[in-house]
């Protein structure tokens, strides 16, 4: 389940890099976040059957996440750090799984949804309301901290006691996958950053149309000086990361 998971996710950080790399360097294809990998399979032949083999894949994503909060299957423990990883965990599988229903409603010509206009509104005036603020505040943090996160784990190699890169004769092989992973989860932590901190500044300003999307992450960072070229760099790094989610499918340990 984990494994399929893995696959999922990395098809659709693999598409987000690859569309804005292109973008980057006018070669076609666009700045893209989750909504526009669902718009690019959409397009393909096949599409409602790829779309539904996401959906698939990044509810087996999720359902992990939730086993890892719930049944803590590799002993991660109870202690304030644990308990922090598990919750962690949870919300990450809520938000794959939110992402896997769009895709399924996509497949199925539900994902348009032209009865938002009253719902949006709620939403909206609901984000804008002092409660609202404030756990945009909190999920920003949140973000930040996710963000800061992996590169910790790029370069403290946290992320190899997971591998099983014993089982690699080829020192060559073994040092390719590490620099994979450590570029793919830098990138990740550049656009975690950038989407957190807009959060945060969404709820200090108390306007919630400040938040951003990957996609719009991606347009900050194409504003920047050099920008096309920051932006090509991240977005080759989210390729990386979604090899780097490829390798964890073949070489992920499951023991606690």
């Amino acid at each position: 389940m984990a494994r399929t998971g893995f696959v999922a996710k990395g098809v659709v950080y693999g598409i987000i890099g690859v569309l804005t790399f292109k973008a980057a360097f006018d070669m076609g294809g666009q700045k893209a976040g989750q909504m526009q990998v669902l718009e690019f399979l959409e397009k393909q032949t096949f599409g409602n059957i790829l779309l539904i083999l996401i959906a698939i894949g990044l509810a087996c994503y999720a359902a992990w996440r939730f086993v890892q909060s719930v049944k803590d299957p590799e002993n991660i423990g109870d202690d304030s750090k644990g308990k922090a990883k598990r919750v962690a965990f949870f919300f990450s599988g809520l938000l794959y799984l939110g992402f896997g229903v769009l895709a399924a409603l996509k497949a199925f010509g539900s994902g348009g949804g032209s009865s938002g206009s009253s719902g949006s509104a709620q939403n909206s005036s609901f984000l804008a309301s002092e409660t609202g603020l404030w756990i945009i505040g909190i999920v920003g943090a949140g973000i930040i901290i996710a963000g800061i996160f992996q590169f910790v784990k790029a370069y403290k190699n946290d992320y190899q006691k997971k591998f099983n890169l014993s089982s690699l004769d080829d020192q060559k092989k073994r040092e390719s996958i590490e620099k994979t992973a450590k570029f793919g989860l830098s990138a990740r932590g550049v656009i975690l950053l950038i989407i957190g901190y807009f959060a945060i500044q969404a709820a200090i300003d108390s306007n919630p149309s400040e938040i951003k999307s990957t996609r719009e992450a991606f347009s900050f960072i194409q504003e920047s000086a050099y920008g096309p070229w920051l932006m090509g760099l991240v977005a080759a790094g989210l390729v990386a990361y979604a090899i780097y989610m490829f390798l964890m499918a073949k070489y992920r340990r499951f023991n606690g």
